[in-house]
């Protein structure tokens, strides 16, 4: 079994994901480290969509269910750093919010509680409008000392090549990586293009054999195999 860091983590749930489904990804990791030191963010659908439907306001949703995971784990494991293992769009709500700066009307000061954040299949880069409002305000506000007090690894998998003339599943995938980026003649974990994960200051890592989606019976992320791979950052 790979040597893995102790430190508490805690899970944040990707854009239309919920608490639930991250539960495999937890218990994976607690065979390297203690269960007790593992949460996830209590993220819900509404938080991600709004009743009624606000999705402009869901990092805000998104930010105060993090905030409360940081504040009970901190008083858990006081004076232990924190990392957050954040999924796809659940990465960019991360940073802003540990950016500390306002955002639509919301700042959160975590006091240097988390050191570290790992991002599976965040897009940094993307033309989509909804994440386009997060990635604008962390381009604005992201300065090269941020990276001194917080440490981000930016992981995703290229398992997944687009190609609009290829077979159905390269069809496909073409597809959403042009809904992400302007090309879809790229790699990427099905969902998300790899080079729209890459952020300048991060350690970006590309694996590869695991997929985008945590649902059933896939190699996304959170399985064991997904795990394995980029367990080593932590």
């Amino acid at each position: 079994m790979k040597a893995v860091a102790q430190n508490p983590i805690i899970i944040i749930p990707g854009v239309l994901f919920w608490e639930s489904l991250y539960d495999t990804m937890k218990d994976v990791l607690a065979g390297y480290l203690p269960g007790e030191r593992i949460a996830i963010a209590p993220v819900t659908l509404v938080d991600w969509v709004g009743f009624p439907p606000s999705p402009e306001k869901s990092t805000n949703r998104v930010m105060k269910a993090i905030d409360r995971s940081v504040r009970k784990m901190a008083a858990k494991f006081p004076g232990e750093p924190i990392t957050l293992v954040a999924h796809s769009g659940g990465g960019t709500v991360a940073m802003i919010y540990l950016l500390e700066k306002p955002f639509q009307g919301d700042v959160y000061h975590s006091g240097g509680l988390v050191e570290k954040l790992v991002t599976l299949g965040t897009p940094f880069h993307t033309h989509e409008h909804y994440a386009r409002i997060k990635t604008d305000f962390i381009f604005r506000h992201l300065r090269p000392d941020f990276f001194e007090r917080c440490r981000v690894v930016s992981v995703v998998s290229n398992k997944y090549h687009g190609n609009f003339q290829g077979s159905f599943v390269e069809k496909m995938c073409f597809q959403f990586y042009k809904s992400v980026l302007e090309d879809g003649n790229v790699a990427g974990d099905g969902i998300v293009p790899a080079k729209s994960c890459f952020l300048e200051g991060a350690e970006n890592i590309t694996i590869a054999d695991a997929e985008h989606l945590p649902t059933p019976h896939t190699r996304w992320y959170g399985t064991k195999e997904g795990v394995e791979q980029w367990i080593q950052w932590l």
